[in-house]
């Protein structure tokens, strides 16, 4: 929201108070409280009818720093509030030198000087400004309307980026745009998102973090050029500085305090496919596409079946439609005795055919509004209501209704929507519903995955969901909605997923052939290889089915290709997915992630690394031609076995059994031996494809995830002069040492190859 006209003056009907005048600071062990008067105070009368502005310091974790300005503490608190960790009594230590007093946390420092004008400067361990809350930089707005806002500003130092926010489809670098934080359905298409994350990373090596889960609306460098404002209608504004110094850290920061993802099963990571939307499906179309993929050689591992798996008008029932699917635990067990994983839609609206409607209505599990009655419009289902997540006995009521689903043998729900959410309502815990309107898909999503966390046992819960705010991350997986079948919406699908990514979610997914219209050969082609070097993957559509004999034999080529690619790397993806869990950095990584010191990398968006050493750069034409940035190091076509130095752009042309595909130099991949599903036995008959380097003393540990998370086995790669030894620690199967473009040996127990 922009407050200003100009630099000058103020916009007609905003009236803006900036903490100005230190009148005191008050020092704790662990925290630093300022009152800031709103006008430089000259005499006694200048402290008569004029506001202050407080303002605590205090760091919840080590290299984070928390600020919350406030102008009337008396405003009575309503929930619902996001879920930050961290010592509630703080860490950290302050102290006082003259008029300078500092808090420090970690590599973390804040620096108060007293006899300045308010400001708040933040440094890294060596002293260096990170940002600074300067002049104008605390404030609150009031408006002729009756409106408050609390205001902060930082500042955004010559040359620097922003990154984040959320699932944001515009721009990946934010500079330069205004970005609400307000939950909408509005596909990729637009500055509207499924996802917003009042956090954001920069390139200098920190993030913030606002913790308020309604409306916080930034000013990328979009109002006050060198600055970035946020403001919340509210009397109180709390935001987090985060150190790194590497990006990686800063994510790492971040999710110790809002949660990590849970470690998704193994067979997750394989091919999924869905009846599309509004399709027509039944048991023989279903088969017909499940047994059509076995017989073109395409491994499969999960089917969803998608809204229309209920009777029409009646989302939701969680009922099987009884005309199109008579025997649903019949036709579930023959999809099981194939080897597959089952997914279904739901949403969390109960449309008034449903027979679910009346008894929800009458328990009060539906959300009502400010006269009692039931909260009902007709967009998506005729009179639908909203399941009021903020009571504990209508979570429980909704999971029950599931459970049932999980007898019968699915495994996982698509839990789609939780945008569309009214503020004109009364929530049973009396939330603030400008505040709950973010925040309901986090109980949504909660209540599902706790639900099959529950009944499937931890580590094998997963969704496919669409919405999220602060703490998703930890509900994975989620998906980037609804996009067009084109090269355009599969570059702005990516964006979001790598916005996404700098945001605190580790995995992430789309739907491959955008979902929205029919697309092209080429268009469905090129998102094959994109679509299968994610961290999940998806066939999805709206109106049209996404089988790939659809497009022709040669896409059928193409599926089968990269799914076989990607369970091979399983070894490889699980254990880049065990880090995610472990340490909030995302599986599917934007360039500057791995390479913050490299300019170059940071405006990259078509193109990603795929944990620490595969990069990715999908082709978005159809010709086949293709621009990847190759920073600094030997990089090895994975599928050709070309090698080229960095750092250097290229242009490539491929075909479409190909994209630009690059290990690092110096990483060791461990691949299955079979790429047939992703949740065999690694560990049997595994490849450990070595890339070599010019490093002197070359010595590495590979290790082998289990199922679980856990190390299953681990291999300590030495180079000796002009041999490559290897020793196996934790198995006694055979494995083979493929040097890159070289020699191979296999053996258990030890393996010994030449060097090249």
């Amino acid at each position: 929201m922009k407050f200003t006209d100009g630099f000058w003056r103020v916009r007609d009907g905003v009236h803006i108070h900036y903490a100005t005048d230190v009148r005191d600071v008050r020092m704790e062990s662990k925290r630093i409280t300022v009152h800031a008067a709103v006008q430089r105070v000259t005499r006694r009368g200048d402290t008569l009818n004029a506001p202050l502005i407080s303002v605590d310091c205090f760091s919840p974790a080590e290299g984070v720093i928390g600020i919350r300005l406030t102008h009337h503490s008396g405003k009575r608190r309503t929930g619902p509030c996001f879920t930050v960790g961290g010592d509630e009594g703080g860490v950290g230590e302050v102290r006082a030198e003259g008029g300078v007093t500092e808090l420090t946390s970690g590599p973390l420092s804040l620096r108060l000087d007293r006899c300045d004008p308010f400001a708040l400067s933040f440094r890294d361990a060596d002293g260096r400004e990170l940002t600074r809350s300067g002049a104008k930089g605390a404030a609150f707005a009031t408006t002729d309307r009756g409106g408050h806002h609390m205001v902060g500003k930082l500042a955004l130092g010559v040359g620097e980026q922003v990154y984040g926010l959320g699932e944001r489809f515009t721009p990946f670098v934010k500079n330069g745009q205004v970005v609400d934080m307000w939950q909408a359905d509005g596909g990729t298409s637009s500055e509207q998102a499924y996802k917003n994350i009042p956090f954001y990373l920069s390139s200098r090596g920190y993030g913030v973090f606002v913790n308020h889960p309604g409306r916080v609306s930034f000013e990328v460098g979009s109002e006050s050029v060198g600055q970035i404002q946020f403001s919340v209608e509210d009397q109180t504004l709390e935001y987090y500085v985060v150190a790194g110094p590497t990006p990686k850290e800063v994510l790492s920061r971040y999710t110790c305090l809002t949660g990590r993802p849970a470690l998704p099963p193994a067979w997750s990571f394989g091919l999924w496919l869905t009846t599309s939307f509004t399709t027509s499906y039944d048991e023989a179309t279903v088969m017909s596409f499940v047994d059509g993929m076995a017989e073109r050689g395409i491994p499969l591992s999960v089917f969803h079946f998608d809204c229309f798996w209920m009777r029409e008008y009646q989302w939701c029932d969680f009922r099987w439609d009884p005309d199109v699917f008579p025997d649903p635990e019949g036709m579930l067990a023959r999809l099981k005795a194939k080897g597959l994983r089952i997914s279904v839609w739901i949403n969390p609206y109960i449309a008034q055919k449903s027979p679910l409607f009346d008894e929800a209505a009458e328990l009060g599990h539906l959300v009502r509004r400010p006269d009692g009655d039931v909260w009902q419009w007709d967009l998506w289902q005729a009179g639908m209501g909203l399941v009021d997540f903020t009571s504990p006995e209508a979570r429980a009521w909704f999971q029950s209704k599931l459970k049932p689903l999980l007898d019968q043998g699915v495994d996982c729900f698509k839990t789609d929507f939780g945008e569309r959410v009214p503020t004109e309502v009364v929530w049973h815990d009396g939330s603030d519903p400008e505040r709950m309107h973010n925040y309901y898909t986090e109980l949504y999503n909660k209540t599902v995955f706790d639900l099959l966390e529950k009944e499937r046992g931890q580590g094998e819960a997963v969704l496919f969901a669409r919405s999220a705010t602060v703490g998703g991350q930890q509900y994975p997986v989620h998906w980037g909605g609804d996009c067009w079948s084109s090269f355009e919406a599969m570059a702005e699908s990516l964006r979001g997923g790598l916005s996404l990514s700098l945001s605190g979610f580790g995995f992430w997914s789309h739907d491959i052939g955008g979902f929205e219209g029919t697309p092209d050969a080429s268009v469905f082609k090129r998102w094959l290889a994109f679509g299968l070097l994610s961290s999940h993957s998806r066939l999805h559509g709206s109106s049209s089915y996404r089988v790939p004999w659809e497009f022709g034999d040669e896409a059928v080529d193409v599926a089968r290709r990269f799914t076989l690619l990607k369970q091979r790397l399983m070894p490889y993806l699980y254990g880049v997915a065990v880090e995610a869990h472990r340490t909030g950095v995302p599986s599917m990584r934007p360039m500057l992630l791995e390479f913050p010191g490299d300019p170059a990398c940071r405006p990259l968006d078509r193109q990603y690394m795929l944990g620490a050493h595969l990069l990715v750069a999908p082709v978005f034409t159809e010709d086949g031609e293709a621009e990847v940035y190759l920073p600094e190091g030997t990089w090895t076509q994975l599928l050709t076995g070309e090698t080229v130095t960095g750092p250097l752009w290229r242009t490539e042309r491929h075909g479409y059994d190909s994209l630009p595909l690059y290990v690092r130099e110096g990483a060791i991949l461990p691949l299955a031996a079979d790429g047939r599903h992703p949740d065999d036995d690694w560990l049997d008959g595994i490849t450990l494809l070595v890339h070599p380097t010019a490093e002197h003393g070359y010595e590495r540990t590979v290790t082998v995830p289990d199922q679980a998370g856990a190390t299953s086995a681990s291999f300590r790669l030495r180079r000796e002069g002009g041999t490559l030894r290897v020793t196996a620690e934790g198995s006694d199967k055979p494995f083979t040492v493929q040097v890159a473009g070289g020699p191979s040996g296999t053996g258990t127990g030890r393996v010994t190859v030449p060097w090249t």
